[in-house]
C-alpha cells in the first residue's frame, strides 16, 4: 500500500513549526484560532504536527462573525480542514457583531475574544494560539502612531498574553503563504482583507507598501522591533508604578509627595493604575494628564469629575472616589 506523502521540510514550514514549538505549554490542551486564511491555516498545520511530537492535545476554534453572506459555509469549511489536520476538538462559534460606535473592526475583535474565552471554558483548554504575524504587529504599531495612542498601542501585541499565545509574531506574512504552498494547503481569502473601508486594510495595502517604496525595505521589521523595545521599557515602568502604589496607595488616597517623587512616566501610570484598582475605570491619556495636573500644576482647582471617577486634592493628599450623584 502506498504510504502517505508528507510535505517536504521547506524553510517556511521549519520556521513556523519552530515558532509554534517555542511557545507550547508543557502539557494539556491548546486551541488554534482558525479562520481558514493563510496565517491561521499555517499555524493550525504546524500546531497539529508539533502537538503530536510534544505529547499534548491540539484542537481548533472557528469564530463565525456573520459579517458577510456565506460566512457559515466558510466556517464549516475551516472546521473540516481542522479535522483533516487531526485537530480535536473543533468548535464553531457564531457571534453577532453590532454596528456600534467603536466600529465593526473593534466590535468584531471584542466578540472574537469573548468567543475564545468561551471555547477555553467549554473545552478546558489552557491556551488559544492566534496567527498574528510580524506584518500584523507592524500595522498595529503604525496605527498606534497615527492615533497618538501612547505606549499601550506602540508596544504592539504580546507573544504571551494570559491564555492567548501568538507564535508567529516574528514570522512574515509571506512565510505563512509559502507554508501553505509547500504543505499543499489551500487557504481561504477573506474579501474583507481588501476592503478599503477598513483602516487596517488601508495601512496594509497602501500605507506600508508606500513607506517601503519611499524609505526602503525593512519598515515592517523595524516597526516590529520598535514594539518589542517599547514593550520591554513599558513593562519595566509598569512594575515600578505598581511597586510605588503598593507602598503609598491605600483606601483610595495617595499623598501628593509620593506622586511628585516619581518621574512623569511612572507618576502617570500610578494615576491610571490607582483609578483602575479603586474604581474599575480605565483612563485615556488626556484624562490621566488632567488628573496628574492636580499634582504638578496645583493652583487651588476643585475636584475633577471624569466618567466613573472623582479626583480631589485635599491637604496634600489625592483622593479617588466614585462620582457623587447629581
Amino acid at each position: 500500500m502506498e504510504s502517505i506523502r508528507r510535505p517536504r521540510l521547506s524553510p517556511a514550514i521549519a520556521d513556523i513549526r519552530r515558532g509554534v514549538r517555542a511557545l507550547f505549554p508543557p502539557d494539556g490542551l491548546v486551541l488554534v484560532g482558525l479562520s481558514g486564511g493563510a496565517d491561521s491555516l499555517a499555524l493550525a498545520a504546524a500546531t497539529a504536527f508539533e502537538a503530536g511530537r510534544a505529547g499534548i492535545r491540539a484542537g481548533a476554534v472557528i469564530v463565525d462573525h456573520n459579517l458577510q453572506s456565506g460566512s457559515a459555509d466558510v466556517a464549516a469549511a475551516a472546521a473540516d480542514t481542522a479535522r483533516s489536520l487531526n485537530l480535536d476538538p473543533v468548535l464553531v462559534l457564531s457571534v453577532t457583531v453590532e454596528q456600534c460606535g467603536a466600529g465593526p473592526e473593534a466590535e468584531a475583535r471584542t466578540k472574537r475574544y469573548e468567543a475564545f474565552a468561551l471555547a477555553l471554558k467549554q473545552t478546558g483548554a489552557g491556551h488559544v494560539l492566534l496567527g498574528h504575524t510580524l506584518d500584523d504587529q507592524a500595522e498595529t504599531v503604525l496605527l498606534g502612531l497615527a492615533r497618538g495612542s501612547g505606549p499601550t498601542s506602540l508596544r504592539g501585541m504580546a507573544a504571551r498574553s494570559g491564555p492567548i499565545l501568538r507564535p508567529l509574531l516574528g514570522i512574515r506574512r509571506a512565510t505563512t503563504r509559502q507554508f501553505c504552498v509547500d504543505a499543499g494547503l489551500l487557504p481561504w481569502t477573506d474579501p474583507q482583507n481588501f476592503d478599503p473601508r477598513y483602516t487596517r486594510v488601508r495601512v496594509r495595502e497602501t500605507v506600508l507598501p508606500l513607506l517601503e517604496r519611499e524609505l526602503g525595505p525593512g519598515v515592517a521589521v523595524a516597526l516590529s522591533r520598535t514594539a518589542l523595545a517599547l514593550r520591554e521599557d513599558s513593562d519595566a515602568l509598569d512594575e515600578l508604578a505598581h511597586h510605588a502604589l503598593l507602598n503609598h496607595f491605600s483606601n483610595g488616597t495617595i499623598t501628593v509627595n509620593a506622586l511628585l517623587a516619581q518621574p512623569a512616566a511612572v507618576r502617570q501610570r500610578m494615576v491610571r493604575f490607582a483609578v483602575e484598582q479603586h474604581c474599575g475605570v480605565s483612563l485615556n491619556r488626556v484624562q490621566t494628564l488632567s488628573v496628574a495636573a492636580l499634582v504638578t500644576d496645583w493652583h487651588g482647582q476643585g475636584a475633577l469629575s471624569l466618567p466613573g471617577i472623582r479626583v480631589e486634592r485635599q491637604d496634600g493628599t489625592m483622593v479617588f472616589s466614585a462620582p457623587r450623584p447629581i
